[in-house]
């Protein structure tokens, strides 16, 4: 892939498409970490002289105008963390925004209104996604894929544009895949991976994949229920996928075979309900109440962790192990964070959930050496899948 050094923009219209998909609370955004990620690539070409016009999507409106999408607060965020103000198009290939990105001088930086307010963004249709890329590429002369968090969608920002101007990716775009490829290439060992996360079918993929690179796999939050069920263990009113039972039998037979050492909870935070004041207790993950459900895991099992992440050399971390939002079953996922920072070893945070938990814990980002932007991403990559926003860039 071409950087961004290597394109000649003082003076021209560079479209970047950026990952600015952030939570937000009625107009306030709640975890700025993806803007501030963006800043690097933007600050660097509008201090090259570009005429920089930022496109990208928050939420899932579906291909319809929905004003609590909107950017408009994306927009002042980004302005603040510039330093300078970021003129805002009210559309996103419209009037608003061809006369805006028109208008840029040197060094200038715009935002167009969410790029999925326009139905060809996501479309499946090719004709229909190339003809709105058409109409986004037409608002510059140069195009800077930098969206990480959405390279892994085919999708008319990501995937069309790049075939129709210019192309480069951005420093963040960059630095994501340099940290992917040392996870999978080569990766110091011991190499530990832990998941955790609500659902063990969202991590099918990776762990398939990985079981053949790892040499230890560590289990973890609502998906650890269905591999303690799938040991013939009672696991109560826990969160539970019974159609994935036969693959993760599978799967604990495959690590066995490999000798990759599977670590999961010897005991659990077992709640009344799933509420944030519930009546709790810690019991063994092989004796949970019938009545009862996992949201955290355990004080032994929190220990147990920390020792199996002591000596690793690389640490791949993907899914909270309960439910931090509740404070009361938030001290597992801090346990683990807290192990990654103390063990010295090259530790990457795989995004989306596990990325908002370090924030929302108060926990120091400089801890780690890489929090990922694109939880989905990063998954697809390590599950060895090609990413259209990526193979695009590499054309």
């Amino acid at each position: 892939m071409r950087t961004i050094d290597s394109l000649d923009v003082k003076g021209r219209r560079v479209l970047v498409r950026a990952d600015l998909n952030v939570p937000l609370d009625g107009d306030t955004i709640t975890d700025d970490g993806r803007i501030r990620a963006s800043v690097p690539t933007i600050s660097s070409l509008a201090g090259r002289g570009a005429r920089v016009i930022v496109c990208a999507h928050l939420g899932r409106p579906k291909g319809k105008v929905a004003p609590e999408f909107s950017l408009a607060p994306v927009a002042a965020r980004l302005g603040e963390l510039l330093g300078a103000p970021v003129k805002f198009a009210s559309d996103v290939v419209g009037e608003s925004a061809r006369e805006i990105a028109e208008g840029l001088a040197d060094g200038e930086v715009a935002l167009l209104e969410n790029l999925r307010f326009e139905p060809g963004e996501e479309s499946k249709d090719d004709e229909a996604r190339g003809a709105f890329a058409g109409r986004l590429a037409a608002l510059a002369e140069l195009y800077v894929g930098d969206g990480f968090g959405a390279v892994h969608r085919k999708h008319a920002s990501v995937y069309d544009v790049p075939k129709l101007l210019p192309h480069a990716a951005g420093g963040l775009i960059v630095a994501e895949v340099e940290v992917l490829k040392k996870l999978t290439e080569d990766p110091a060992r011991p190499y530990a991976v832990v998941l955790g996360g609500a659902k063990v079918s969202d991590k099918l993929g990776v762990i398939a994949n990985l079981l053949a690179k790892v040499d230890r796999l560590i289990i973890g939050g609502g998906m650890a229920y269905t591999f303690l069920k799938a040991q013939g263990h009672e696991v109560g009113k826990s969160l539970l996928q019974e159609d994935q039972l036969d693959k993760v039998r599978g799967f604990i037979a495959e690590a066995e075979k490999r000798g990759v050492e599977l670590v999961l909870p010897v005991d659990v935070l077992a709640a009344t309900e799933f509420a944030p004041d519930a009546e709790h207790e810690a019991v063994a993950s092989t004796a949970i109440p019938s009545d009862r459900e996992g949201l955290d895991i355990g004080p032994k099992t929190r220990e147990l962790f920390a020792s199996k992440l002591s000596d690793a050399a690389t640490v791949f971390w993907n899914g909270p192990m309960g439910v931090f939002e509740f404070d009361a079953f938030s001290g597992g996922t801090r346990a683990v964070a807290e192990a990654l920072i103390a063990a010295g070893a090259f530790t990457v945070v795989g995004g989306g959930d596990s990325a908002a938990a370090v924030r929302k814990l108060g926990l120091p980002e400089d801890g780690f050496s890489h929090i990922s932007t694109g939880g989905g991403a990063s998954l697809e990559y390590l599950e060895g899948k090609t990413l259209p926003g990526l193979a695009a860039l590499e054309d």
